[in-house]
């Protein structure tokens, strides 16, 4: 891609597959999810070479550098050639340490309701019986 032309940053943070979605790329930069030297950024901004961008997305925290202007959503195999990840390594194990317990939807094993199971022990226990 030339210099001269303009590539949008929810465009780009698509085409090298961030997200999905450019819609949800837009998104992320207007709820303030992507920042540019600490400040937010629209997705209307342009994006030049040598920017250096954190991105939250659902998964994990990102700290990109970006080394080409990529307009055009390729292979993730073609896609990671055109930017740098340098988060913190510790930055991406609290994030996996979050994402495995707090992000899956599921309940941890063993904590919160019994299961069907231990409710019909309790049951019998209390002295409860099934009414049919």
């Amino acid at each position: 891609m030339a210099d001269k032309e303009k590539l949008r940053l929810d465009k780009y943070l698509w085409a090298i597959r961030i997200f999905k979605t450019r819609t949800l790329a837009a998104a992320a930069c207007d709820t303030g999810k992507v920042k540019l030297l600490g400040t937010n950024v629209k997705a209307a901004k342009t994006v030049s070479i040598g920017d250096e961008y954190e991105v939250k997305t659902e998964a994990r925290k990102w700290v990109i550098k970006v080394t080409g202007l990529l307009a055009s959503r390729q292979a993730y195999s073609e896609a990671i050639k055109y930017y740098l990840d340098i988060t913190p390594e510790e930055e991406g194990d609290k994030m996996k340490f979050e994402a495995a317990t707090f992000h899956t939807g599921k309940r941890r094993s063993k904590i919160g309701r019994p299961t069907k199971k231990q409710r019909r022990e309790i049951d019998g226990f209390m002295g409860e019986e099934e009414e049919e």
